[in-house]
């Protein structure tokens, strides 16, 4: 039987309870066996790129996660350094894990959205997306052709959808609240919140 491997991509810049619980939801609702936080080196869609280091980022990564053996910091796309595009970092991960089956884990927001990531056809043959949605969402008014893929493509898609926590919980809050001297508390782990201060990130 294939490892079921979890992919969740994103800046963390920092990582939140946001970020853990939709890693958790995703490995309960679709029985991933690990699940990777890949934290990007530059998005494309973030031209300013992060506030906090690669090497500060993925520090927190780390600290967020232990203690959980399902969780674990893969750090392909900063050891890549530039730009870092989804394709790529599956063609690492699938010569790194032979045999394992990738699951791309999205919100439900991104699914009308792939249709222009760049080499969408063989990041779909590299993985399988799967969606956490919010409580309430609802795919009833969603078709295969809003995808803007083909209708197989997009069929599987609309079926690999779970419900997950509804947790509103943004990086660029966190980042706002500690410029103003605001509280993180309950929004990331602690060992992430005495990271950010011992390291005076964010304008701590």
């Amino acid at each position: 039987m294939e490892e079921a491997i979890g992919i969740v991509g994103g800046s963390f810049d920092p990582i939140h309870l946001g970020h853990l619980i939709l890693a958790q939801d995703a490995a309960e609702a679709f029985e991933l066996d690990r699940v990777l936080f890949v934290p990007c080196a530059r998005a494309p869609h973030k031209p300013a790129g992060a506030v906090a280091s690669p090497a500060d980022r993925a520090a927190m990564i780390l600290a967020a996660v232990e203690g959980d053996p399902r969780l674990a910091m893969c750090p392909v796309e900063l050891d890549r350094g530039g730009l870092s595009y989804t394709w790529e970092t599956l063609e690492e991960l699938r010569r790194l894990n032979p045999g394992a089956g990738l699951r791309f884990v999205i919100g439900a927001d991104t699914l009308t959205e792939l249709h222009s990531w760049r080499n969408i056809g063989r990041i779909l043959e590299l993985c399988e997306f799967v969606t956490i949605a919010r409580p309430g969402f609802r795919l009833d008014g969603l078709t295969p052709a809003d995808l803007r893929l083909s209708p197989s493509q997009g069929d599987a898609l609309l079926r690999r959808v779970a419900v997950g926590h509804g947790v509103d919980i943004s990086s660029t809050d966190i980042r706002m609240r500690l410029a103003e001297g605001l509280s993180i508390r309950y929004l990331v782990p602690e060992p992430v919140a005495m990271y950010i201060s011992e390291h005076h990130l964010y304008g701590t």
